[in-house]
């Protein structure tokens, strides 16, 4: 099971909300459903493909054009082609053809302005896409005659496009295309929320077949018409998303993992705690998203973690990357962003940048003391990872004077016997020479 490639891939969704016959009743929820949609599908981390690869048609009556922009679209795909239409569905002749309504369609002569659905199947065949997807919202409005999309075995066979899934919104005609009351259509409008929201208990990746099971359970208990599907070859396999809900099953287990990990560090085994913090942010990427708060910290730790067993120039590098995302996402302020301001100043410093750190400290000092207060245990280490950048560059007047106000604020704040406050004297002896003794 895989997702798509969101660069080889093609969406094409088509609706009618408008009509200007009036045997067709408006249907406005479709113009929600449809731009919804496409935001959801569009996406940059739980969609499927980029805007620029998704064709919307909304409200187009020129039958000339939606052939046009549908077959180019068809004919770019190479990996997933999904195309979706919303309206009003006809059906006209002795073979029942079924059309899908555009807004200048006849209900008594859907033949020449409307979009047949033999015609879409044989563009679709056209295409190079390795999966192709329909999925087709419409129905009779009430007062079509046929059965097009009825419950009869075989009559979704009409619909069947070889190597493609078909997935129908009903099984018989008659069917109310929106409930009062909701913003989108009955059956596309719990087709969104899944997309949003997840299937609980379900797997990391939803494929199409996961959506249709849950789609007819949740139309079954609601008492409404229950979609038809009809898949060939692998295309039931193929992820049409991930699973939001597992994201929030997964998360908790991901971050005790990471948790695990930094101490994992601090016992000493810096290149174990890299490498599993490396794992765990591959998934944290794929699960949560790449700007998840819980990913920005994992890409933090695992930066720091290679510090830590001694490859400082590259945690400096995965740490200038994180800053970067961390200043557009949460914003200069934020103490993981001031954390890997300091993580950062602390590697340069490993990597021989010693005045670059004292730079960045003596910043980040000023900011820290401004967001926390000078005081903080924060702003105090700051203060302290400064002084000792500072000796290393032979300014150690200035770096004791900095370790003597540390030590002085952590014997009142944390007590003389605290580790913290055990650690500055230690180094207060070593800048200005003299032992300690106690």
């Amino acid at each position: 099971m895989r997702l798509p490639d969101p660069h080889r891939s093609r969406v094409v969704l088509i609706g009618a909300s408008r009509y200007s016959d009036p045997a067709l009743p408006d249907l406005p929820v479709v113009g929600k459903t449809v731009t919804d949609l496409a935001e959801l599908l569009t996406e940059p981390y739980y969609g499927l493909v980029p805007d620029s690869h998704c064709t919307m048609l909304l409200d187009d009556g020129d039958l000339r054009t939606v052939g046009d922009r549908l077959r180019s679209a068809v004919a770019e795909a190479e990996d997933l082609l999904l195309v979706y239409y919303a309206g009003h569905g006809l059906v006209a002749g002795r073979r029942h053809t079924l059309y899908l309504a555009l807004p200048d369609s006849r209900w008594e002569a859907p033949e020449f302005n409307s979009l047949e659905y033999d015609k879409l199947r044989d563009a679709v065949l056209d295409s190079p896409a390795e999966t192709k997807v329909v999925v087709l919202d419409c129905c009779f409005s009430g007062r079509a005659v046929g059965d097009a999309l009825g419950g009869e075995a075989g009559r979704i066979d009409q619909l069947e496009v070889t190597g493609t899934y078909v997935l129908t919104s009903a099984q018989r005609d008659q069917v109310a295309l929106a409930l009062p009351e909701e913003e989108h259509t009955a059956f596309s409008g719990r087709l969104i929320r899944l997309l949003r929201e997840g299937v609980v208990g379900g797997p990391e990746l939803l494929t199409i077949d996961d959506l249709y099971r849950r789609l007819s359970a949740i139309m079954a208990a609601e008492g409404l018409p229950t979609p038809l599907n009809r898949g060939a070859g692998t295309a039931s396999s193929l992820a049409l998303g991930i699973n939001r809900a597992f994201a929030t099953t997964a998360g908790p287990e991901l971050r005790r993992r990471h948790v695990d990990a930094v101490e994992q560090g601090k016992a000493g085994d810096w290149a174990g705690a890299a490498e599993q913090l490396r794992k765990t942010v591959d998934e944290q990427t794929r699960i949560l998203g790449a700007e998840h708060e819980d990913t920005l910290r994992g890409r933090q730790s695992h930066a720091h973690s290679l510090g830590g067993a001694g490859s400082p120039v590259e945690a400096a590098g995965l740490l200038r990357q994180l800053l970067a995302d961390q200043l557009r996402l949460l914003g200069p302020d934020h103490e993981d962003t001031l954390r890997t301001r300091q993580f950062l100043a602390v590697n340069l410093g490993e990597a021989g940048h010693r005045e670059e750190a004292v730079g960045m400290l003596r910043v980040l000092l000023a900011d820290r003391g401004r967001v926390l207060g000078p005081e903080h245990p924060h702003t105090l280490r700051t203060r302290h990872l400064l002084a000792r950048n500072l000796a290393s560059t032979g300014a150690r007047e200035e770096a004791l004077a900095l370790l003597r106000e540390v030590v002085a604020v952590r014997e009142r704040v944390l007590g003389a016997d605290h580790p913290h406050t055990r650690r500055a004297r230690e180094d207060m002896a070593g800048v200005s020479g003299v032992r300690e003794v106690r």
